[in-house]
């Protein structure tokens, strides 16, 4: 079913374009909802999109400021930049020329100036408004916990099967037993040397769950066994750690701003949305 906006038709193919650029991210929110009540309100939604698109591109042709032809060729050059291919641009805008183009970039840009216009006059969030959201929100800006790690590594590949790798390995091991240093050891042993075998600080989810598990329960100083994970076996020394922590608000507030004034200007979008729509006349056919 096609939507009539402001005597523009919008055809189904672009509200089921929308439906499924919306689909992955719906489906994976909305997981345990009714798939055919999901369904219905995955197209609601799309449909929704495709007006709000339509309503703002409107008004930002009909009331926006021309945009200088200097403008729109320094955007279309840029835009060729991304393409090794230039028959690919014309086909991915469906012509034969730059004037379609040229054309589709001055109404983005259009769009894109009406929506600054909105939002000029958002004002910057307040002292409160910012040590309030702080405080609801500051767990988000956790730092999870971390440990500064070496190892010493013996890959299992084509050139070393699994038996010659767990022996060298095994033999690194007896050395740190005997009181040898850990970074010698390294030198000798391992297959990866680059800053005898130190990885710096890792935080979970930067490595392999296997070389995980091990790390994260070693106490400061304290080396571990000989362990495998998916690339071969390991010896792992743990050299400081950093328990999970919340920043001060300093550290953050840049950041807050930022997301404060990001969503006071979609407010205010919204709300110039909602009044273009009250006026418009809008048909299903």
């Amino acid at each position: 079913m096609a939507i009539v906006v402001n005597g523009e038709k919008i055809e189904e193919s672009a509200i089921k374009q929308e439906v499924e650029r919306l689909r992955p991210d719906y489906e994976r929110v909305f997981a345990d909802q009714d798939p055919k009540e999901r369904e219905s309100q995955l197209l609601d939604w799309s449909k929704e999109n495709v007006i709000e698109r339509v309503l703002i591109n409107q008004e930002a042709q009909t009331n926006g400021q021309a945009i200088p032809p200097d403008q729109i060729e320094s955007a279309l050059a840029k835009l060729k930049e991304q393409y090794t291919d230039e028959k690919q641009l014309y086909k991915d805008f469906g012509t034969e020329d730059d004037e379609k183009i040229k054309m589709e970039i001055e109404k983005q840009m259009r769009v894109e100036q009406t929506l600054d216009q909105i939002s000029k006059d958002v004002p910057k969030p307040s002292k409160a408004a910012i040590q309030k959201y702080y405080e609801e929100n500051k767990e988000q800006y956790k730092s999870g916990e971390r440990v500064r790690v070496a190892h010493i590594v013996k890959y299992v590949n084509w050139q070393t099967d699994e038996e010659t790798a767990y022996r060298e390995i095994s033999a690194a091991h007896d050395e740190l037993k005997n009181g040898v240093p850990f970074e010698a050891v390294v030198d000798k042993y391992t297959d990866c040397a680059d800053s005898g075998g130190d990885l710096g600080f890792v935080s979970r989810g930067q490595m392999v769950e296997e070389f995980e598990d091990v790390v994260f329960n070693l106490g400061q100083g304290q080396i571990s066994d000989v362990f495998r994970s998916r690339f071969g076996f390991h010896v792992a020394k743990v050299y400081a750690r950093e328990a999970a922590m919340i920043p001060s608000l300093e550290e953050v507030k840049a950041q807050i701003v930022e997301d404060l004034e990001s969503q006071t200007r979609s407010e205010a979008i919204d709300a110039f949305i909602d009044k273009l729509r009250s006026k418009a006349k809008i048909e299903e056919v």
